[in-house]
């Protein structure tokens, strides 16, 4: 062997020529020459990189000729799975289709089913979000906070506008205010007491009566004011901050009642509200108070029913 020769180097015969042409090989020592490829092996790449280029140019093109393609390769190569018959192995992307999958449309995903207690509900026109600790009901009874103000300014504005009375009968003139400093909505509260005073269970159910709001003069005054207030305005009745009276053509509405209500009417704050309004303006028409008349059965309005209802049911209304 050459010892400076290179082995990756391979020389062939050169072939002699004379003046008459070609005649005979070189009688130079040839140089080992290299095992020839498998032809078949040749061919892998140039496949692969035919099959790289149609996918990088025209995948359309490659998603309708897969089969003549992998005719091709499988020509040239042989079987290239032990189960010939079988099918080709798909090859799975995340965010695109196979190739096999090539003229399938992607699945849609199964629709989520909301449980209805989970769906959210708009809140009562004109607000945007509910106070925390206020629901849609206390809202539209007037109160923009959960808070009780145990003292507000002592002062009272009248909620302005007029609502002629719907009913027959006497018509009653009533005006609504609320003690400044108190976190109410005025018109709301006003639209409260009268829609209460109006409605075909309250006072005017007998066709004797009916009440219309005014901002002027009127015959009755229904006040919102804070526990230190009321008990102003009702003494020498004695009210402890707690509980609320109609005296002297004022029902004086308690606002720690207004907004926490009464134990056994946690529930209904609502029903409590009607009871209030009804139980205090029934005592500016003359009404004093009354007992329950026996277990299970609907507490009167013109009943004590700030400090219990029970044995009765409570009940907000003079005509059931």
């Amino acid at each position: 062997m050459c010892p400076r020769c290179d082995d990756d180097r391979v020389t062939t015969p050169e072939p002699l020529r004379t003046d008459q042409g070609l005649l005979r090989a070189s009688l130079r020592p040839s140089v080992r020459r290299r095992p020839r490829r498998d032809p078949r092996r040749l061919l892998v790449p140039a496949v692969v990189a035919t099959a790289g280029l149609a996918l990088g140019g025209a995948s359309a093109w490659w998603a309708a000729g897969a089969p003549q393609t992998a005719a091709v390769v499988s020509a040239a190569l042989g079987p290239l799975s032990t189960d010939p018959t079988g099918p080709a192995e798909t090859v799975d992307r995340t965010g695109s289709q196979s190739r096999a999958s090539g003229g399938r449309g992607l699945l849609a995903p199964d629709p989520v089913e909301v449980p209805p207690e989970l769906l959210l509900t708009d809140p009562p026109p004109g607000i945007v979000a509910l106070p925390p600790g206020l629901t849609a009901q206390d809202v539209a009874a007037g109160l923009l906070s959960a808070d009780v103000l145990e003292a507000g300014a002592g002062t009272f504005s009248v909620v302005p506008g007029a609502d002629p009375g719907p009913g027959t009968g006497a018509v009653r003139t009533v005006r609504v205010e609320v003690e400044d400093g108190l976190a109410v909505d005025g018109a709301a509260f006003a639209a409260t007491v009268m829609a209460t005073l109006n409605d075909p269970r309250g006072w005017g159910a007998d066709g004797s009566v009916s009440f219309a709001r005014t901002d002027g003069d009127a015959e009755l005054r229904v006040l919102l004011a804070s526990p230190t207030s009321v008990d102003e305005l009702c003494a020498p009745l004695d009210t402890e901050g707690e509980v609320s009276c109609g005296t002297r053509g004022r029902a004086v509405l308690n606002l720690r009642r207004w907004v926490l209500a009464t134990q056994e009417y946690a529930a209904d704050k609502t029903g409590y509200r009607q009871y209030l309004v009804n139980h205090e303006v029934g005592h500016l028409l003359g009404h004093g108070h009354e007992t329950c008349p026996g277990p299970g059965q609907p507490a009167p309005l013109m009943q004590q029913q700030s400090y219990r209802a029970a044995p009765c049911i409570p009940n907000p209304w003079p005509f059931p």
